[in-house]
């Protein structure tokens, strides 16, 4: 079975195993499929009859062909392995699903086998989180022994020559998927199933929920070997959006900038501390604008400002950064109950519907995670709860949503008011499609804490990481996410840094988080800008700098240069835009760093570089052979290569 420019898939039929072979190599071997089924395992080894079948197809990701591969045996469910493979796509796609009378699972796993040695040295296994959650960090550990386990998808790549295989779900609308990875003393070893919980991770209590039926399936799994594992990382991505297309309307607008208040302000924001926000935007920073555009987005505890059902003062609030040529936008969180506290008889908005009867049940009590309780997505309650709300908000005038803990919408159940509903991730889709179409086309929407590939069919913008501020810790917890998941900037229309926050930190300190913003590729302020201090100036020169306003336009990020840095961040990021090429370079620590860069693995050929700018600081370098670099601690450099 053919694909791409030089990949194929071999099966024999007498085993139920396939290798795969990319340019004329094996890449995986003795690979086949697994599923409990009504509590039997069964695997395509342990079937009598295989039978070959395919058809043309052309869909999303272009022409192809569907292969499958027919198992049976008596007094087993119908088994069928596919695969799905396209001319113009390095990589296949394959599933299992089972046929028969009514059948249940919870665990089905369509690859388990082997891989060759990774060719190279620095060999790293990633780890990606489920969601941006308490701070959690992705990983790059060197590849041993022990086993990993990764959130969706999973990558094996030598850092120096950046050789990597990559295995991964694209749907995610029943799904929680893991991927573990490990070595022995010849091969590598992975297993991709779905049916993947982890509390740690995924934050479930309890185990994978079950699906049943006629028919039971698994998700689509994309495979594939790359010579650059951040190029098949983002060929990943792009087919996640490809199988999952956005169910939120297109966003066609420019890539957003603004300011929201949960940097500083938090929750002491009111009335007057927004009002001269808007108008520091409008009077001192008036070019910080992309297509005259910029939002002034209230976080949380804007409730402050609602008095017994009264939201006209938030429409006054609206109303005036409109009139200052503003986007107003505002902050909730559909799927929680951060008042559970007060008992289950409360009220909960837009119903008679208590809060009780709402709560999420997970195996003796409830689900508990940042203070917040998690609601049934599918419950009536939850429902007229975001409907009355959603309305609410929209009536003020609001063009941009801040959405958090949606990750509380994906929990696994003992069951869910909608009985239809059986996983964690079916009530993700039911509550966010809802909450989509409550929502309509007048908002901007932006995901905060949530899932990392689930999401994107509902948001058009998603925070990378969870809260950072001012520090240059924060900013390397930051880039660490940036340097292990800038490919989901190809899931989402935008993916986010968090809010810049100036504030009394060093110069140094500002540079490096204005510049992990703009690696991320959108730019949102924190500062509290209602009051003067040593941040006013600085905004006022940076965030009208026009080459750093010319570069979030584009509103993708950058591609990290190394990927060998465990939990921290690799400190270069590129990018290519036409005849320009960016370097964004970091130093994390507390002391001088010299930095001596090869052209090479930049992607940079030198006798196309006709001229060399460091962007911050606004200085003319001149050119050599390498590039030799000095940073002071805690510090960022914004290089732009002119080519020809």
């Amino acid at each position: 079975m053919a694909f791409g420019d030089a990949g194929s898939i071999r099966y024999n039929l007498k085993t139920g195993t396939f290798n795969f072979i990319q340019n004329g190599h094996e890449v995986f071997m003795d690979i086949y499929a697994v599923a409990t089924v009504n509590a039997d395992t069964l695997t395509t080894k342990s079937y009598e009859i295989r039978q070959y079948n395919k058809i043309a197809i052309a869909d999303g990701f272009g022409k192809g062909i569907k292969h499958t591969i027919v198992l049976t045996a008596a007094g087993k469910p119908i088994m069928k392995q596919v695969f799905y493979t396209y001319t113009g796509r390095n990589y296949f796609l394959t599933e299992i699903c089972f046929t028969g009378a009514p059948l249940k699972t919870n665990y089905m796993m369509p690859l388990i086998g082997h891989f060759k040695p990774i060719t190279g040295n620095d060999v790293r296994s990633l780890f990606v989180p489920f969601d941006n959650d308490t701070f959690i960090s992705y990983n790059s550990k060197p590849f041993t022994t022990t086993a990993g386990t990764s959130a969706e998808v999973g990558t094996v790549y030598a850092n120096d020559n950046r050789n990597g295989i990559i295995a991964g779900s694209v749907e995610h609308e029943v799904w929680k998927t893991g991927v573990e990875t490990q070595s022995n003393a010849t091969v590598g070893q992975l297993k991709v199933w779905a049916g993947y919980t982890e509390e740690a991770v995924t934050r479930d209590k309890i185990q994978h929920g079950f699906i049943s039926g006629n028919t039971v399936r698994s998700p689509k799994i994309f495979v594939g070997s790359f010579s650059d594992w951040r190029s098949g990382m983002e060929e990943y991505s792009k087919a996640n959006r490809i199988a999952e297309p956005p169910f939120v309307f297109n966003w066609s607008k420019s890539t957003p900038v603004g300011w929201n208040s949960w940097g500083v302000i938090q929750e002491h924001i009111n009335f007057d501390k927004t009002i001269k926000v808007a108008n520091f935007f409008a009077d001192s920073i008036p070019a910080f604008r992309t297509r005259n555009t910029a939002y002034i987005d209230l976080d949380s505890y804007w409730d402050m400002m609602v008095s017994h059902g009264d939201y006209s003062k938030l429409k006054e609030l609206a109303d005036y950064c409109k009139s200052k040529g503003l986007e107003p936008g505002v902050y909730w969180a559909p799927f929680t109950d951060w008042g559970h506290g007060g008992g289950p008889d409360r009220i909960a908005d837009g119903g008679n519907y208590k809060y009780g009867d709402m709560w999420t049940k997970t195996g003796s009590g409830y689900h508990d995670l940042d203070g917040a309780r998690a609601l049934d997505p599918t419950h009536p309650g939850t429902k007229a709860r975001i409907a009355f709300v959603v309305a609410k908000l929209k009536a003020c005038g609001f063009t941009m949503i801040k959405i958090d803990f949606l990750g509380h919408g994906a929990i696994e159940a003992n069951h869910f008011y909608d009985r239809k509903v059986t996983t964690g991730m079916q009530a993700y889709k039911a509550g966010m499609e809802y909450l989509t179409q409550q929502l309509g086309s007048q908002m901007l929407i932006y995901a905060a804490i949530s899932p990392s590939m689930a999401s994107g069919r509902y948001v058009h913008m998603r925070r990378i990481a969870c809260d950072a501020f001012k520090s240059i810790d924060n900013t390397q917890y930051t880039l660490n996410s940036v340097s292990y998941g800038w490919w989901q900037t190809y899931l989402y229309n935008y993916i986010d840094a968090d809010h810049v926050v100036f504030n009394d930190e060093k110069i140094g300190a500002n540079r490096a988080r204005l510049l992990s913003a703009l690696v991320t590729g959108t730019w949102i302020s924190g500062d509290d800008l209602s009051k003067t201090g040593q941040w006013t100036e600085r905004i006022k020169q940076y965030y009208q700098n026009k080459d750093l306003l010319k570069l979030v336009k584009y509103g993708k990020a950058f591609r990290p240069v190394e990927g060998n840095t465990g939990t921290g961040a690799s400190e270069m990021f590129t990018k290519q835009v036409g005849k320009t090429f960016y370097l964004a370079v970091f130093n994390y620590s507390k002391n001088e760093k010299a930095y001596a860069l090869n052209y090479q693995r930049l992607g940079l050929v030198a006798t196309k570089i006709i001229a060399l700018k460091e962007v911050l600081q606004d200085n003319e370098i001149g050119l050599n052979n390498n590039i030799d670099l000095k940073l002071n601690a805690e510090d960022a450099a914004l290089y732009k290569f002119t080519l020809k």
